[in-house]
């Protein structure tokens, strides 16, 4: 497992073979976090975790849509009874599933100053990354007395040393890599170049990686990966390759993507025979004021209606709902 960096692109042999004739599914991530001011630089103290009380509403949306919300927490959530009290239960019957996000610069133990660049756990200490890891995942499982099997690093800042530690922790699936971007200009990984379905950190087959879901639409999507970053410096250009419908990048969150362009990223991820769809966003956007994303009650009720134009969507699309231990259960091993 050490030999293997979790951003190296995939051979042949590490691609995930699911059971045969599986129809395509999604998940549904929640970085379930405290709330900080997104214009200013990271801080150790001064966060909220305000929005925590939303989560009901959240969970009980999502079991009448029939999907398993599958929170990624990180320490200030795992350490808050208020979090424990709303998803304890649901995550006791099987209706929601919880994970790991690992934020550095509010983990335990606080041994590294707070820096961008240490803000990707992946490029602290062997030692250290592993010690803030461990004692999330045991702080999440105590409080919530469920297993976590799932994996984000905070920032999607994964490192050479993050697989072999989440093999360690008894993590299944890593979902860090968000394909078609790049956070080395800040200190962070790149993921240009990789791919969008699912392989197998190890040669055991019992890390699996997971990606984000994005996917690059238009005419010229062919050449996303060679044209999108070359236009980096010119977002003029960007949009309006965008409005022209030329080239979009399309990530599969409702912050900052309308249900129409949703929609189009899921034909195209579908189209590309991709098994398995991940969407994710931040849980302090599920009350107003906390995020760019939701300023007000209506932007609100705007998140909701994309949840289910989305919903119906997939369900128009033959792609079922799915859970961590859905997609454990459904790879093919032999």
């Amino acid at each position: 497992m050490a030999d293997i960096r979790i951003t190296e692109a995939p051979g042949p042999d590490r691609i995930v073979r699911f059971t045969p004739g599986l129809a395509p599914r999604f998940i549904l991530t929640v970085d379930t976090e405290e709330e900080f001011d997104w214009t200013k630089p990271i801080e150790r103290s001064g966060h909220t975790v305000h929005t925590i009380a939303r989560l009901a509403r959240f969970q009980e949306f999502c079991e009448g849509a029939g999907v398993c919300p599958i929170y990624l927490v990180d320490y200030p959530i795992a350490t808050s009874p208020g979090a424990a009290d709303i998803l304890r239960e649901p995550l006791a019957a099987g209706r929601a599933e919880i994970g790991v996000q690992l934020h550095p610069w509010v983990s335990p133990p606080h041994d590294e100053a707070v820096t961008e660049h240490n803000s990707f756990a992946g490029n602290l200490p062997r030692d250290l990354e592993r010690a803030k890891f461990t004692r999330l995942r045991q702080t999440i499982e105590d409080n919530f007395g469920a297993v976590p099997l799932i994996y984000r690093a905070g920032r999607y800042g994964v490192g050479p040393n993050t697989a072999a530690i989440l093999a360690e922790g008894g993590i299944a699936i890593d979902s860090s890599i968000r394909s078609n971007f790049d956070y080395s200009f800040a200190g962070g990984p790149n993921f240009r170049g990789l791919p969008l379905y699912p392989w197998w950190l190890d040669t055991d087959h019992r890390l699996m990686e997971l990606p984000l879901t994005t996917v690059y639409s238009g005419l010229l999507r062919q050449l996303g990966d060679w044209l999108y970053p070359r236009l980096w410096r010119v977002p003029q250009m960007r949009g309006l390759l965008s409005r022209m419908r030329l080239m979009e990048r399309i990530p599969l969150t409702p912050e900052g993507v309308t249900l129409a362009e949703a929609i189009r990223g899921i034909d195209i991820a579908l189209d590309m025979g991709l098994p398995v769809l991940v969407f994710s966003f931040h849980s302090p956007s599920l009350a107003p004021g906390y995020t760019p994303y939701v300023k007000t009650e209506a932007d609100l009720d705007s998140l909701y209606d994309w949840w289910r134009g989305v919903f119906a969507y997939l369900h128009q699309r033959g792609c079922a709902p799915s859970s961590v231990s859905d997609i454990m259960a459904s790879v093919e091993l032999a």
